[in-house]
């Protein structure tokens, strides 16, 4: 449990400069239908500063901890700091609903100072945040967690004539913990290229799999399957697997047509691992070999996205990778005829956004479109080693597009890795999925969904 002590004593480390306190809750089970639950799934947060995973669960942050008859909000070094609430063991329920770790174990399991019985949350948070002028909390996400949290301060309020110093300020988590975990440690990194690993596999044995005829609902099978297999906590996101036109739809997740002979499968997706998320989208033939106008769309895009990988490095910005990897594109649509003029005042005019549509990166982590501003002072921020973010240009040409050639019509094409920014420039966490046209088709082509061993 290192990794999230150290992350813990990190953010009580900045929490100590402003006199603030942190109440941090896990997710609540969300009903899938009638009386089933969805799989359990941690809040990011909460999972980042404790690597806990049972619902019904809340952690304290106290910086420097706080003496109940200091005056001025004066800290005691010596009080307690890490408190977590969460439920009790009880044979009864653990039949039922799994197993809990339980009170009495979790401070020596989890490495905190002390732990209570979740239903006690209420009743202890007053005397745990008194003297503490600013609370970090997460408000408009759970409305009964909003009600109680008022409670507590207005019961603080209350004590003020005796001494004791209220909050009076709720502070959003995102200037101080989300910055955090914007920057990834040696650990978390390693999880990351763990989640990349398998996320590859995945790939491919889609491409494998891949043939005219076979379901995209196998495709996605093929991919759930080989991320549970090799032990990863599941999907980052819910898969897109798009047989021809339906790749033009970029969050496609019905995912239930057949694959056609001599269209394309844009396949996205990835699986987390401890919660880290993978993102990767490869985009292969579903014979097995590429048309010469998807091969000519293909390399466009690949072109595209290894010139915006090149341009990941300090100093640099998300918008310089998306303005690098679109203005490659503009060039080829027009040395394909898809776009006629000059590619300079067509890239400002923005006319070729009509076939790519979005932006080319965004930031990966605990969440698959992970946390962190774009934008510092109103401008764009720049790249620092520790990011991690994706690269992603696509082109999208819809079949019903009466404006193109009949033969580009229903081409999609994504291409996406997952790349880290280091001192020296960056590290492509997905470097060993196919992404070549020679790679890819060599990749392509078994006749069963035989499991790749």
């Amino acid at each position: 449990m290192s990794m999230y002590r150290d992350h813990r004593e990190r953010l009580l480390e900045r929490l100590a400069e402003s006199g603030t306190a942190a109440l941090v809750f896990t997710a609540t089970h969300k009903v899938r239908n009638h009386d089933c639950e969805y799989r359990f799934r941690p809040d990011s947060d909460f999972w980042y500063l404790t690597g806990f995973a049972e619902p019904e669960s809340a952690l304290v942050l106290l910086p420097r901890g706080v003496d109940a008859t200091a005056k001025d909000g004066e800290r005691d070094p010596h009080e307690v700091r890490t408190v977590l609430f969460l439920r009790e063991k009880n044979p009864e329920m653990e039949t039922w609903t799994g197993r809990r770790l339980g009170v009495d174990a979790a401070p020596e399991a989890l490495g905190v100072d002390a732990a209570y019985p979740i239903e006690e949350l209420w009743k202890r948070l007053p005397e745990l945040l008194k003297n503490y002028r600013r609370v970090l909390y997460r408000a408009g996400l759970e409305e009964a967690r909003d009600r109680g949290v008022l409670d507590a301060l207005s019961t603080l309020r209350k004590r003020a004539r005796g001494g004791v110093l209220p909050p009076v300020e709720l502070v959003d988590p995102a200037p101080v913990l989300h910055e955090l975990r914007l920057f990834k440690t040696p650990a978390e990194l390693d999880k990351m290229r763990a989640a990349a690993a398998i996320t590859g596999e995945a790939h491919r044995a889609a491409m494998a799999a891949a043939a005219p005829g076979v379901g995209e609902h196998e495709i996605d099978a093929l991919v759930e399957y080989t991320f549970r297999r090799r032990g990863s906590t599941g999907m980052a996101y819910t898969t897109i697997a798009a047989g021809g036109n339906n790749g033009c739809i970029l969050h496609y997740v019905e995912n239930d047509a057949p694959l056609v002979d001599g269209e394309l499968l844009l396949l996205d997706a990835g699986c987390e691992v401890d919660f880290y998320a993978s993102d990767v989208t490869r985009t292969f033939p579903v014979n097995g070999t590429f048309t010469l106008e998807q091969r000519a769309i293909y390399d466009l895009v690949l072109e595209a996205e290894e010139t915006a990988i090149d341009a990941v490095r300090p100093g640099a910005t998300v918008d310089l990778v998306h303005e690098t990897a679109q203005r490659v594109l503009v060039r080829g649509l027009v040395r394909l005829g898809l776009l006629d003029g000059d590619p300079d005042e067509l890239y400002e005019a923005k006319a070729h956004q009509r076939f790519t549509i979005h932006k080319t990166s965004h930031w990966l982590g605990l969440d698959v479109h992970d946390c962190g501003a774009y934008s510092l002072d109103g401008e764009p921020r720049p790249l620092e080693p520790g990011m991690v973010l994706t690269v992603e240009p696509g082109l999208y040409i819809t079949a019903d597009d009466d404006e193109v050639d009949p033969r580009w019509r229903g081409i999609a094409v994504r291409i996406e890795d997952d790349v880290l920014v280091t001192a020296s420039g960056h590290e492509v966490l997905t470097a060993g999925i196919p992404k070549t046209v020679d790679d890819v088709e060599s990749a392509c082509g078994r006749e069963s969904l035989e499991p790749v061993a």
